[in-house]
C-alpha cells in the first residue's frame, strides 16, 4: 500500500474509523516488526484525528516504556498501577477519563492534556502495552473510540 492515508474529516468519528481501519490493515500487513507497525498506527491516528497525543508504552519488567509515538514529549517510565497508563495496564481494561485532573494519581506529562483514554495491547492473555491518547479537550473520549481503537490494536495482537 501506498504510505499516503486517505484522511476523511468531514465524517462523523465512527465513519472515520471505519475509513481509517481497513488503510491501517493495508499499511502493516507484510510487515512483521511490532515497532515499525506501532509507529504507523499512531501516525495515521494523529493524522486522521488531530489528537493532542497518540502513542504506546510496551511493558518492560515491571514498567512501561514509552514507544512508538506522535506529539509532544512524553513521559519515558510509568510504573505498574501508576496512572491512567499504568492502571489500564494493572487492570487490563481499556479506561476512558473524561478529565485527566479528577483521575486519582494522574501522571501529568504534558500540561495541556484533559482527557484520555488508554487501552491494553495484548499478545495472548499477556499485556505488553497499552495505547495511549490524550485530548486537549475535556470528555473528548467514549465508547466509540474504545470500540474501534480496540479493533485497531487487535490487528497487531499477534506480534
Amino acid at each position: 500500500m501506498a504510505e499516503d492515508l486517505i484522511i476523511s474529516t468531514n465524517l462523523n468519528k465512527e465513519s472515520q474509523y471505519i475509513s481509517l481501519i481497513p488503510q491501517i490493515k493495508a499499511l502493516i500487513t507484510g510487515e512483521d516488526d511490532m515497532i515499525a507497525n506501532l509507529a504507523n498506527i499512531a501516525a495515521a491516528l494523529k493524522e486522521q484525528f488531530a489528537w493532542f497525543w497518540v502513542g504506546f508504552y510496551l511493558v518492560k519488567g515491571d514498567e512501561l516504556v514509552l514507544g512508538p509515538f506522535q506529539g509532544p514529549v512524553a513521559c519515558t517510565r510509568i510504573k505498574k498501577g501508576k496512572g491512567v497508563c499504568g492502571a489500564a495496564w494493572q487492570q487490563d481494561e481499556t479506561l476512558i477519563v473524561p478529565d485527566v485532573d479528577q483521575f486519582p494519581g494522574h501522571i501529568a506529562c504534558a500540561s495541556a492534556s484533559r482527557s484520555e483514554i488508554v487501552l491494553p495491547l495484548h499478545r495472548g492473555q499477556e499485556v505488553i502495552g497499552v495505547l495511549d491518547v490524550d485530548s486537549e479537550y475535556l470528555s473528548h473520549f467514549d465508547e466509540v473510540d474504545a470500540k474501534y481503537l480496540k479493533e485497531i490494536i487487535n490487528l497487531i495482537s499477534g506480534y
